[in-house]
């Protein structure tokens, strides 16, 4: 991958993170080679995870850009299996496992680093997914610099051409400020239903059922409003309200018009023809998709170093070096859904941003400065009580859905084995500091830490999957190492009970570890109990937990039975 702000990853920079790991630990760091797929994950980072292939962008600014023509190719994420070892397996034994790359392919990575490289040899376990996230192109652009028979199957030795880099750039109006794309300081202030119901539009009248995850890992259907799933869906992204009814209005005329279209109703962004996610049916599941999107071009930029915006077609444009995260999260979602020629109307002053206006005054007029660096992580336990014994499963991860900050990280409770994979644990989580319930929903626990009960400032927790204690209820304040409940399926979705905790500040996602951040951008370690989230590579769900005390590390690892992912203090 080309980062024009990434440096090389090396082997003094590894073991100065993992000094007390072997050798095969930093080559599978530098690698990023994979782990089992995580029975946890999210629905939405599971299939914004495979979705990423399919998910487009945008051409030149001053080319023409042609409607991407849907390609009847899929290319499923493929993770590369790494088996659990027996109770009693060393580290270094386990640590073997993970090493899937050959020493061509830990070279090519490095090359990589130092320069953009025409093409790429296919290296023993290498799939076209693998490839497109090593040079960070897209697997449509793949296919588009290559003639591939069955992009399924890919042969050692085999040449893949890639992408060149690009050398037009996106427009230089800012649509958004960041506090206007993230769910920030003062949107609790802000009222969904009271506005909708001001304006003329027909969404106060709709009532659409909307899946709820359950502890057992079934699903119960409640009927919404298109207020209640607006807010849902800015809470559980932490995208501004305001910011999707403006999609909403500017791609549907949903907000200021009454419309019986049916297409306008279910699909306000994403056609079903589209080539995009499939199953995006209806207004929670479209706007779900709508903010994972700016997500993902918010936090790929501004935490991943992500510099290049690309088409459905493959065509890509170097983010204008004048932006900020806001108005690139804004042009990455538009271009998911546009051709270069809409797309160059919505991104300009007479597009979303006078739409926006229109709405709610100019977004600029209030806005702030939203940032973490410099900031000091508030002390952290283990999120069980001392001296359990849990599994640390995931490593980090979306915080909700894979487009946010990988601010999120998985633990199992080490209940004995149960018949079904989705259960009540009886075993506890507990409060991770002192601080206030800002809010508790389906499976869901926002530990607020600055003690103002909203979740939109400072240093929040969320707690995912989890049936609350009892005697819990919002406005509660409790301390570090209360009980808030017992882990399960409930909430997003979730095949296995676990836990997937997460932080946040100013309603910011927060990564949990920084490894591609750009030159100049920090934000603090996620520490716990002095357990420091590492992550590996740029691989979802994959690193360490490292000690800071003794240098003990700990692999995140699917299985739940074993002693290279157990975790206590």
């Amino acid at each position: 991958m080309q980062f024009a702000a990434s440096k090389p990853i090396s082997i003094s920079r590894c073991l100065r993170f993992l000094p007390t790991v072997a050798l095969l630990l930093c080559l599978a760091l530098i690698a990023g080679c994979t782990m089992a797929w995580d029975a946890a994950a999210t629905e939405d980072e599971r299939s914004a995870v495979s979705a990423q292939a399919n998910a487009s962008p945008v051409h030149s600014a001053t080319e023409s850009l042609q409607r991407a023509t849907p390609s009847g190719n899929t290319v499923p994420r493929v993770r590369q299996a790494v088996s659990t070892p027996a109770s009693g397996t060393s580290q270094d034994e386990s640590a073997s496992a993970v090493a899937a790359h050959s020493v061509e392919a830990l070279a090519a990575e490095s090359e990589v680093q130092e320069g953009q490289k025409a093409s790429h040899t296919v290296q023993r376990g290498d799939t076209l997914t693998r490839i497109a996230e090593r040079y960070d192109v897209s697997i449509n652009a793949l296919l588009k610099a290559n003639d591939l028979p069955n992009p399924d199957f890919l042969e050692v030795g085999q040449v893949i051409n890639l992408p060149q880099t690009p050398v037009e750039y996106t427009p230089a109006f800012r649509i958004v400020p960041d506090t206007r794309l993230v769910r920030s300081v003062g949107a609790i202030d802000f009222d969904v239903d009271a506005f909708l119901r001001s304006q003329s539009g027909m969404l106060p009248q709709i009532n659409v059922f909307t899946p709820t995850r359950l502890a057992d890992g079934t699903q119960r259907s409640d009927a919404l409003t298109a207020s209640q799933i607006i807010e849902r869906v800015s809470r559980e992204y932490s995208v501004d309200a305001r910011l999707l009814i403006a999609f909403l209005e500017h791609y549907a005329g949903l907000v200021t018009t009454s419309t019986e279209e049916e297409e306008a109703l279910l699909y306000p962004f994403v056609a079903p023809d589209a080539p995009t996610p499939t199953g995006r049916k209806g207004l929670y599941a479209q706007l779900s998709w709508l903010a994972d999107r700016l997500n993902q071009g918010y936090y790929d930029w501004k935490y991943r170093g992500k510099t290049i915006i690309e088409a459905a077609d493959g065509s890509r444009l170097n983010y204008h070096p004048d932006l900020k995260a806001g108005t690139i999260g804004v042009q990455f979602a538009i271009a998911q859904m546009r051709t270069l020629e809409q797309w160059e109307i919505d991104v300009g002053e007479a597009g979303l941003f006078e739409t926006y206006r229109r709405l709610f005054g100019d977004p600029f007029a209030d806005a702030r400065e939203l940032t973490a660096s410099e900031l000091l992580q508030p002390a952290l336990t283990l999120p069980f009580p001392r001296g359990d014994v849990w599994r640390f499963t995931g490593g980090f991860h979306g915080g909700w859905g894979n487009g946010s900050a990988w601010s999120a990280v998985d633990f199992a409770p080490p209940d004995e084995e149960k018949a079904g994979w989705c259960y009540t644990s009886r075993y506890p989580i507990t409060a991770i500091a002192n601080g206030i319930i800002a809010r508790i929903d389906d499976g869901v626990i926002v530990l607020d830490l600055d003690g103002d009960g909203d979740e939109a400032s400072g240093w929040t927790i969320l707690y995912l999957h989890v049936s609350p204690h009892d005697a819990l209820n919002e406005g509660l304040v409790v301390d570090s190492g209360n009980i808030l409940g017992y882990t399960s399926c409930a909430g997003g979705f979730s095949t296995a009970t676990h836990l997937h905790i997460a932080r946040r500040f100013n309603g910011e996602w927060i990564p949990a570890d920084c490894n591609r951040c750009p030159p100049g951008v920090a934000v603090p370690p996620f520490v716990m109990s002095n357990w420091k989230v590492v992550g590996l590579g740029s691989q979802l769900y994959q690193g360490f937990l490292v000690n800071t005390l003794d240098n003990r590390s700990v692999i995140a690892e699917q299985g739940r039975f074993t002693d290279v992912n157990a975790i206590s203090w």
